[in-house]
């Protein structure tokens, strides 16, 4: 079967791949992974459970809520909340453990479960594969008293909201922002924390049916929100993903600001301020080779992990370093959450425009992207891209003619027969033409 927890939780097609038998049998070894001993008669373990506004989100939450009471937990259902919310509920109401069903900037058909540890942590992989092993096995079911009771958590939203203000204090009067919510988990949230701030709201993609997530909306489709500034005068917009752990930007001129470029900006400002963690930023190896050229300049080391927010995390924890992210929007601040939160970085970025009096395009200027160029190789023997001689001569020949105006980065697709060939350039027809050229040699010699 392989194995049933990918990077980011167990997702796949509701009602086919995420059924509701799947989420109440991973509820129940989920609790006694991370319940201890609370669940066979200790003191009762407790669990914070949210959802993006996904229709199949109804019947799989039930369903995980069902599994985690049946095993002697007791429940906290916070409802609609972004997927950030429920990790910093975690941690703030002391639970054992929490558990957010969303597929993040999938459509809407899909689902997913996380699940956070105590102090809201996801997972590491030995917990997750020793959760997978527990399921179906045997287990003493709690009879009367011994259930865990579900019971709604209508605070949850206001301790988010307040968590929020207090992690990004600044004020944003005068300023008019766009907000994208994708019609997604910050359809409510996001726009409240602004005004709060004192910003000028204008919203789109924040009337959220079931059915509507990240169709046509969110932080993976920008044309409205780059419409909607320009026509709407805005200062900037900001654009979340369906369960809001992501940010993405959009200058007054209607152009996009990334994550690399959000990424620059929060470190100059938390730089300038000494409040950047051994000066040091932690970003993937995805990141745009202007983003590490712009931080050099400024004297701030970048530390490059894999692709995928938890290993920036990881990192992060493992040096007490205070901001990572990926060029995908997911930025994490370690002070304020252990995970990232799109809300929470479109705050901060607004708020540096404020404090800084300039224009979010003048900003983002720090940083110069260069042409990034991403051709996937299919049909491959993906396992050997590190041992062929070809491929490695090719790459090293490529990367002698760029040398500091480009770099090249081959990686090797975690599920498909799939090698990704990445090439940045000082023009886009140069990068193109070294891509095309690399992806050539790797498909002949790595042919199945």
């Amino acid at each position: 079967m392989g194995r049933l927890f990918g990077t980011d939780g167990v997702r796949g097609l509701a009602n086919r791949d995420i059924t509701a038998e799947l989420a109440l049998n991973l509820s129940v070894a989920v609790a006694h992974e991370l319940g201890g001993q609370s669940v066979y008669g200790g003191n009762r373990a407790t669990a914070v459970v949210g959802r993006d506004p996904r229709a199949s989100g109804e019947f799989l939450s039930a369903a995980v809520m069902a599994g985690l009471a049946s095993a002697g937990v007791d429940v906290l259902d916070a409802g609609v909340l972004p997927t950030p919310a429920i990790a910093y509920l975690t941690q703030r109401m002391n639970a054992e453990m929490g558990a957010m069903l969303s597929a993040s900037h999938n459509a809407m058909p899909d689902n997913g479960l996380k699940f956070f540890a105590r102090g809201g942590h996801k997972l590491a992989d030995e917990i997750e594969d020793r959760i997978s092993e527990r399921i179906g096995g045997e287990w003493d079911r709690p009879t009367g008293p011994g259930v865990g009771r579900i019971r709604p958590f209508r605070r949850g939203a206001e301790f988010y909201i307040e968590h929020l203000l207090q992690a990004a204090p600044g004020r944003l009067d005068g300023l008019r922002i766009v907000i994208d919510a994708a019609h997604g988990a910050a359809s409510e949230v996001g726009p409240e924390v602004f005004r709060r701030a004192g910003a000028t709201v204008d919203l789109i993609g924040a009337d959220p049916n079931g059915l509507n997530i990240n169709d046509g909306a969110g932080s993976t489709h920008l044309d409205q929100l780059q419409e909607a500034v320009r026509l709407r005068g805005a200062d900037m917009g900001v654009a979340f993903d369906g369960d809001a752990d992501r940010c993405l930007a959009v200058d007054a001129r209607g152009e996009q600001v990334d994550g690399d470029q959000i990424m620059a900006i929060l470190a100059l400002d938390l730089h300038e301020r000494g409040e950047l963690t051994e000066d040091t930023l932690v970003a993937t190896v995805m990141s745009n080779l202007g983003l590490l050229q712009a931080m050099e300049r400024a004297g701030i080391t970048v530390i490059q992990t894999a692709v995928g927010d938890r290993y920036v995390l990881e990192e992060m924890r493992a040096r007490g370093l205070s901001l990572g992210g990926e060029q995908s929007g997911h930025v994490i601040m370690l002070e304020h959450g252990t995970t990232g939160d799109g809300v929470l970085t479109a705050l901060a970025l607004a708020q540096r425009v404020v404090s800084a009096g300039q224009a979010l395009h003048e900003l983002a200027g720090v940083m110069t992207r260069l042409p990034q160029i991403l051709v996937n190789v299919k049909g491959v023997d993906k396992d050997r891209v590190e041992q062929d001689q070809g491929v490695t001569d090719a790459v090293a020949g490529i990367e002698a003619e760029l040398g500091d105006q480009g770099r090249v980065l081959l990686r090797k697709s975690g599920t498909e027969p799939v090698v990704r060939v990445m090439v940045e350039a000082d023009t886009q027809e140069r990068a193109a033409q070294y891509a095309d050229r690399l992806a050539q040699v790797v498909q002949e010699r790595l042919a199945l």
